[in-house]
């Protein structure tokens, strides 16, 4: 079993009890009911704080006159993350606004969170890569049949109906593999920057690494932005009418 951080045995010790009750309510096998949370579930809960705690800050501290810096990083974000949409969705794009910038925020912040001393980045651990490609991958679906009602079935068939069985297979097949696209991509980035920038900690503590920990600022900064571009094409094709 890893080691727990200092977070999550406080996290533990806290809550272990109703943590352990609702796992038992939902029929799971727990392997030490004294520890139930992992490390990646601790430091996915306390980016969920972090991050709304961000959003009160900004949303209290609004202002058109004087934008202070958490403002303007907040519009930056929603720009960027809107010039995306428009750029490849299209009419229509703000809809998404919303999930496309909490997700790129969210992975951002939890590839980051990392490069903090007694913190590890909860991405490393293939299981949170994998739940963010599954909910993206239902959240396009759902918009796809929003968008298109039962009209969404053509986009597997093609245009030739004979053909339409064995297109059908081959695109369930693709959209099978987004998921695993998505979460190899991310996870084998995350746990691959962290296993180098921990192996030269450990033969070269001082002057090295830190040429590791930008790069692993770098490479945070490009999976979140490869998630959310990815997360956009999906949600532009399957918004699409034209079939």
């Amino acid at each position: 079993m890893p080691e727990q951080l200092v977070f999550t045995r406080i996290l533990n010790h806290a809550f272990s009890a109703p943590a352990d009750a609702v796992l038992r309510a939902l029929h799971v096998n727990i392997a030490d009911p004294a520890a139930p949370m992992s490390n990646a579930f601790a430091m996915e809960l306390l980016v969920t704080v972090v991050l709304l705690v961000y959003f009160v800050v900004v949303r209290i501290s609004l202002s058109v006159e004087k934008p202070n810096a958490v403002q303007h990083t907040a519009e930056y974000v929603h720009e960027f993350v809107s010039e995306q949409g428009e750029s490849i969705i299209g009419h229509g794009f703000e809809r998404f606004t919303g999930y496309l910038s909490v997700l790129v925020l969210f992975i951002l912040v939890m590839n980051l969170i990392g490069l903090v001393p007694g913190l590890e980045s909860p991405t490393s651990n293939v299981v949170v890569p994998l739940g963010l490609a599954l909910v993206t991958f239902f959240y396009y679906h759902y918009e796809g049949i929003r968008s298109n009602g039962a009209g969404y079935i053509k986009q597997f068939l093609g245009p030739v109906w004979w053909l339409s069985p064995l297109l059908f297979v081959i695109e369930v097949i693709s959209h099978c593999a987004r998921v695993l696209s998505l979460t190899v991509r991310l996870y084998a980035n995350m746990f691959a920057g962290d296993l180098v920038t921990l192996a030269f900690f450990s033969l070269i503590p001082i002057g090295v690494p830190l040429v590791f920990l930008g790069l692993h600022l770098v490479v945070s900064l490009v999976q979140a932005y490869v998630f959310m571009l990815l997360a956009t094409i999906y949600l532009s094709l399957a918004v699409s009418h034209e079939h």
